[in-house]
């Protein structure tokens, strides 16, 4: 195995159908970024959707790819940890900071969230899960509750869904160190995130027509 990494280039690994879905998850977030940077809210959550879609299908994407090697898997797992921080960790953080206006106090929220979000993926990459279970709240699940909160700023208003979006955002950053045992979810659950990615990103495209 240290003989393969040796001669294949970072570009080689590239080529592999699953790290290459890794890396469109890549590319939604960072476009969630930017759009949260202009303003473009609506289309910020359906890049993060997107986003959401890559980071659960490139595994299975993974597991029926024949001819994978120990190399493939090995960059696959430290490029999935680099683009969720980007998705879950600081797109998150960017629309906190933007909707508190670049308050302090939601800067230090959006700080608390990259940070927790950092611990988390690394401790994963080193301990990895246990018997099927997380420690702690996956970091995707940043994005689920980002994009199902997000429909309600309307009716709450820009002050009242900041704080909402603000409690949300503290509390996500705790439960993703916090020590506790998360079940992965297998089977029917990618049935959910798919049908949760196409209704909402429906929504995101309905309210950003309005």
């Amino acid at each position: 195995m240290t003989g393969e990494r040796h001669r294949r280039s970072a570009l080689a690994l590239v080529y592999d159908r699953a790290n290459g879905l890794t890396l469109a998850g890549l590319v939604c977030g960072v476009l969630a970024i930017s759009f949260i940077a202009r303003g473009a809210y609506a289309a910020a959550m359906t890049a993060l959707l997107w986003a959401l879609f890559c980071d659960w299908f490139d595994g299975p994407l993974a597991r029926r790819t024949r001819g994978r090697t120990d190399a493939d898997r090995a960059f696959g797992v430290q490029l999935d940890s680099l683009v969720d921080i980007v998705s879950g960790g600081v797109a998150p953080a960017m629309l906190l900071v933007c909707m508190g206006e670049f308050d302090t106090l939601f800067v230090a929220g959006a700080l608390l969230l990259v940070i927790a979000g950092a611990i988390r993926l690394a401790h994963f990459n080193v301990l990895g899960p246990e018997s099927g279970a997380y420690n702690g709240l996956p970091i995707d699940t940043n994005i689920v509750v980002v994009t199902a909160l997000f429909p309600f700023r309307e009716l709450l208003g820009h002050v009242a869904f900041s704080w909402v979006l603000f409690a949300a955002i503290v509390t996500l950053a705790i439960l993703n160190v916090a020590p506790f045992r998360m079940p992965k979810l297998v089977g029917g659950w990618y049935y959910v995130v798919a049908a949760y990615v196409v209704v909402m990103t429906a929504v995101n495209s309905s309210s950003s027509v309005r």
